[in-house]
């Protein structure tokens, strides 16, 4: 199929720039597959669709400030994306300008407490990306140093810094290792959160450190010829049996962003795998058709053109279904991608 059907024309004025206050106030668009009827609501009543013995699943992944700005000896500035820790202290980076950084470069990063940062860079993969090595002499851990200076990354659409941290963290984040939130979490207060709970819904953790492929379009003009980014998670073997447990009893699983998707869709394709728990990477990519195996509704937020989490609640939803939707969302104002609107697809 043909990516150009997966496009489609927003004004910009409907990028959100911050984010709603409180959370659950941002609008809410409810899309039925089966009786094609659409919704309009606000967030906080996402508890009007829910029934005892649903199970929620969360990406409780935690974004890292993984923008540091350093420079070699010479004064020459460079920026330094942290995209993965490949074991203590070394790191697949992304360096701007990357020609500046080769084999043996050492970047030196202030950190403003009397310590010294200092990256060298070990490799240069064949992507391009750097694997720097990172030394600190002082009495704090490597990550601890390279955390206290760096910046939390930003989607590129979004041109207005968060001041405040936490509102691009999700209430439940706890593992660091994001470089982008799991955006439709950051719909949730706390009082929501628990009101779900104490109505009987059953809440499931699950872990996937949101890469930078996330943002990338698809530049093939087949959907089929693209490649998949691969994205590191973990999952525990409680959580594999009270999901396995879930299906049995027939109860609901909504998953909570693209994220946990494609974790559930995962581990759907061998659960033997993974009744352990497991740590790893999955690069599972879902376009249409697809048949989904685990997932029975998911909340999601208003996704790029031509993208691959475009294609996967098309998949879940239906082509025509989707792109009809996207645009009653932006004649009814509706604000699109990470800090913007969500949607609940039934």
């Amino acid at each position: 199929m043909n990516i150009d059907v997966y496009d489609y024309k927003l004004p910009q004025e409907r990028i959100a720039q911050k984010a709603c206050e409180p959370r659950d106030s941002s609008k809410l668009m409810v899309i039925n597959k089966k009786f094609k009827t659409i919704e309009h609501r606000i967030f906080s009543d996402i508890v009007d669709y829910f029934v005892p013995g649903d199970v929620l699943v969360v990406n409780d992944t935690r974004v890292i400030p993984a923008r540091l700005f350093g420079q070699k000896s010479t004064g020459a500035l460079v920026e330094t994306f942290l995209l993965k820790e490949l074991e203590n202290g070394i790191w697949e980076t992304l360096c701007k300008p990357g020609k500046r950084v080769k084999k043996g470069t050492n970047l030196y990063f202030p950190n403003y407490s009397n310590t010294t940062i200092t990256g060298t860079c070990l490799e240069i993969k064949e992507n391009g990306n750097r694997v720097m090595a990172f030394e600190t002499n002082g009495s704090s851990t490597i990550n601890e140093s390279l955390f206290s200076i760096g910046t939390l990354p930003l989607p590129p659409y979004i041109h207005e810094n968060v001041e405040e941290h936490e509102r691009y963290q999700t209430i439940y984040a706890e593992k660091n290792g994001a470089v982008a939130a799991p955006t439709a979490g950051l719909h949730f207060t706390k009082s929501l959160y628990e009101k779900l709970i104490s109505n009987g819904v059953k809440i499931i953790k699950v872990t996937l450190h949101v890469g930078l492929g996330t943002f990338r379009p698809i530049s093939e003009k087949d959907i089929e010829n693209h490649i998949m980014h691969s994205e590191e998670f973990h999952v525990t073997s409680d959580s594999i049996h009270a999901l396995i447990e879930a299906k049995e009893k027939g109860n609901r699983i909504i998953a909570v962003g693209t994220t946990s998707v494609r974790v559930l869709e995962t581990i759907a394709r061998d659960f033997e795998k993974y009744m352990d728990g497991f740590s790893g990477h999955t690069n599972i990519y879902i376009y249409p058709p697809y048949q989904f195996v685990m997932v029975d509704a998911m909340i999601t937020n208003f996704h790029l053109p031509k993208s691959t989490l475009l294609l996967l609640i098309s998949a879940f939803s239906g082509r025509k279904t989707i792109m009809s939707a996207y645009q009653t969302a932006i004649d009814n104002d509706y604000r699109f991608y990470s800090f913007g609107d969500a949607c609940l697809l039934l």
